[in-house]
């Protein structure tokens, strides 16, 4: 079972969402998955550009790493995505890569894989980070196990650190066991198959202008 850890802290490994992640991670090996981890700081993806290239050819022409990581999301079964609270959003460094997702979103190309998602801040407003990114993880068409997140009492370091890790284990710990076990979260079905005929429904509008994600979805059966 293998699990794609991408991180878009500035500080890489080094930082406190790492911090956070890393109990996650363990929380997955121990139920045994087998982990990469992928940091954003040692990455070029660049923004999005809005050229449509995605659309028209299944590909983005922009000479960058993004290519390469999306090979890795699709080749995975599970991933964690983590990133610090930013004036209440994800890094820059991660909303680039949310951006340039744009055809995996249109395609919902993460259909049958599951992630989870992290988040460290400053000062709190955590939750609204965490449910941002785990709407995120539906529109790419995968499923959320849900996600953990905590305000720093220090570097590295959290207020009652141990229950949080605790919670953060058990979080790596249920993500493998739904890649597993492909276990269905019937409260985001509605929501999710939603989506999906939204996404059905732009691509067919769109089919005389994006011939790559046309006939994606006509290979599905559309």
């Amino acid at each position: 079972m293998n699990i794609l850890a991408i991180i878009g802290s500035p500080h890489g490994m080094g930082g406190n969402t790492a911090r956070l992640m890393e109990e996650v991670l363990a929380g997955a090996k121990s139920a045994g998955g087998e982990v990469e981890i992928v940091s954003l700081a040692e990455l070029q993806v660049k923004p999005c550009v809005g050229c449509d290239a995605c659309h028209k050819i299944g590909t983005c022409p922009i000479n960058d790493d993004f290519e390469s990581l999306k090979k890795k999301l699709l080749a995975c079964d599970a991933f964690v995505l983590a990133s610090p609270n930013y004036i209440f959003s994800v890094s820059a460094q991660m909303k680039a890569l949310f951006d340039r997702c744009c055809g995996i979103i249109h395609c919902q190309a993460l259909e049958g894989k599951y992630g989870a998602v992290v988040e460290t801040s400053g000062g709190g407003n955590d939750e609204e980070v965490l449910d941002y990114m785990e709407r995120f993880v539906g529109v790419l068409g995968a499923t959320s196990v849900g996600g953990v997140g905590s305000p720093l009492a220090g570097p590295r370091r959290f207020p009652d650190e141990e229950a949080l890790f605790e919670r953060a284990r058990e979080l790596g710990r249920e993500l493998y066991r739904s890649a597993l076990e492909k276990r269905e979260f019937p409260e985001q079905e509605g929501a999710r198959l939603a989506f999906k005929a939204r996404m059905k429904g732009l691509i067919e509008y769109m089919k005389d202008f994006w011939p790559y994600e046309y006939e994606y979805w006509q290979r599905l059966g559309m």
